[in-house]
């Protein structure tokens, strides 16, 4: 039997997550050799190395890679524990770990706002990142649910549908096709595009909707942010598609508008995703009612109820 400690998969978690003994030992409040001290005997109840230095630069090993899985699994289940002596000692109280793709910071923290002031006593946290890193977090269960347009797939997620997510043509007041009405697919090919990367929700919808009228994906730019394509198409480089959510203020100050493009808006839908088979805890449960009762009201564009949204799993 392996006699390891809690504190020593704290301690490692916390380099792990760092890649440094000395950022670690801030977190955690311990002077570097004690957090060295910590390592090193969880390596020699292990029996490999966990981590392998390159000049200044360390690294997880594969046994480390492992070891962080398992540490984040039992951190997990450790929460879940409290949790439930909480539900039974009749607390109302708990932790949420929320992770969330860039677009959906535009109404996360107005939908949060509210979700706090019903439930106070539960502590919140909320990671803004890609797509990509979102669906590591989840898969890795650094996070309780995840918020995005496209959900994974697979059999291993289970998502749902909690609002309806309008995907608009944006462009600058001053573009050639602002006055234009009924804006013809192949007109919009003929633009140069502001896209985020591959990979992401918004690329892959304006890459199936030219493919869908057999058209070649325009000419284009790749941003790594929502803010990057909203200020390039402001300063007429481009168009853009995006989340109507996200636009709400630069079209009030008329700095951004929607163009009348047909077959736009592109209806999505946001989603709440998490592991199939995942125990929920009652902070979790209310959290996942609350979105799919009061999301779509609270934080729809214009602050108009859009219609129920269609719950998938």
């Amino acid at each position: 039997m392996l006699h390891i400690t809690l504190r020593q998969l704290q301690v490692f978690a916390a380099v792990a997550r760092h890649l440094s003994h000395s950022r670690a030992s801030e977190e955690l409040y311990l002077t570097q050799p004690a957090v060295s001290m910590q390592i090193k005997q969880l390596e020699q109840v292990i029996g490999l190395p966990l981590f392998e230095q390159t000049g200044k630069q360390i690294r997880l090993t594969e046994a480390g890679n492992e070891m962080l899985r398992y540490s984040r699994n039992i951190a997990q289940q450790l929460e879940e524990m409290e949790a439930v002596f909480g539900e039974m000692k009749g607390l109302e109280r708990g932790r949420l770990n929320i992770t969330a793709v860039s677009t959906a910071n535009y109404f996360m923290p107005q939908l949060l706002a509210k979700f706090i002031r019903l439930y106070p006593k539960i502590q919140v946290s909320l990671q803004v990142a890609n797509r990509d890193a979102v669906l590591k977090q989840i898969s890795d269960n650094a996070a309780d649910f995840a918020i995005m347009g496209q959900p994974p797939e697979g059999a291993d997620m289970q998502s749902e549908a909690f609002m309806q997510n309008p995907l608009v043509v944006i462009a600058s007041p001053k573009h050639t096709l602002a006055k234009i009405r009924h804006i013809k697919p192949r007109q919009l090919a003929q633009e140069t595009f502001l896209l985020r990367e591959q990979g992401s929700g918004t690329r892959g919808v304006a890459e199936r909707f030219f493919a869908g009228h057999r058209l070649p994906l325009p000419s284009h730019m790749e941003m790594d942010t929502n803010e990057a394509i909203k200020q390039s198409v402001q300063a007429g480089m481009g168009v853009g598609i995006i989340s109507r959510h996200g636009i709400e203020l630069e079209l009030e100050t008329k700095r951004l508008m929607v163009l009348d493009a047909e077959h736009f808006p592109i209806m999505r839908h946001w989603h709440i995703v998490y592991r199939k088979g995942k125990r929920l805890s009652a902070a979790s449960q209310a959290f996942r009612q609350f979105l799919l009762t009061e999301a779509e009201a609270l934080a729809s564009p214009g602050g108009k109820k859009s219609g129920a949204a269609k719950r998938t799993a």
